[in-house]
């Protein structure tokens, strides 16, 4: 069974560094043999269709083509359709109500418990706020995420060691979820 992804990078094209075309993604992509390749913006955002229900796998062999391609290692977070359907119906803030820059969802590669967030008093950071949810992470900024002191906290590398961590605005999210669904 064909099942449609979206590969998640982590930080490239960031002020000229780490570059990655997107076509030259999509050649990569489809390099590895995956079908209906697109990419959204510049930030890392690419949709395929796959043979395997392997995310893990899929996600690591992009992660050595682009190495090999590119000579750089480049974190990648590979999530199916329905994986992404269901975080954004999973979304606990009004999204229909709030404009894109507002609201922020960071995926991660493993789940993330209430032990990991513990050490963040959330009255500290109001309006601003958060919530976890299956390997992800939803950050309401109302002032946007350049201006969020919340951000900045859950940034810290020690709240999420050992976690592949990336971040997306929620007009990309729900661009995502479109160009995913079957």
């Amino acid at each position: 069974m064909t099942t449609t992804y979206a590969a998640l990078l982590r930080g490239i094209n960031v002020s000229g560094r780490r570059k990655v075309p997107m076509a030259s993604l999509r050649e990569v992509l489809t390099g590895l043999g995956h079908g209906a390749v697109r990419t959204h913006l510049q930030s890392g955002n690419a949709v395929f269709t796959a043979e395997s229900d392997d995310e893990q796998a899929l996600a690591v062999d992009l992660e050595r083509a682009i190495e090999e391609r590119f000579g750089f290692a480049v974190d990648t977070l590979v999530r199916s359709g329905a994986y992404l359907r269901a975080v954004a119906d999973a979304c606990p803030f009004p999204a229909d109500k709030l404009e894109g820059k507002q609201l922020h969802v960071t995926f991660f590669s493993g789940p993330v418990g209430p032990e990991r967030v513990a050490s963040l008093d959330p009255a500290v950071y109001l309006p601003e706020e958060f919530r976890l949810g299956d390997r992800a992470l939803y950050l309401y900024a109302p002032d946007g995420l350049g201006r969020s002191k919340l951000s900045a906290a859950l940034s810290r590398p020690a709240l999420f060691k050992g976690l592949v961590a990336t971040s997306r605005n929620w007009n990309t999210v729900a661009q995502l979820v479109e160009l995913t669904h079957d």
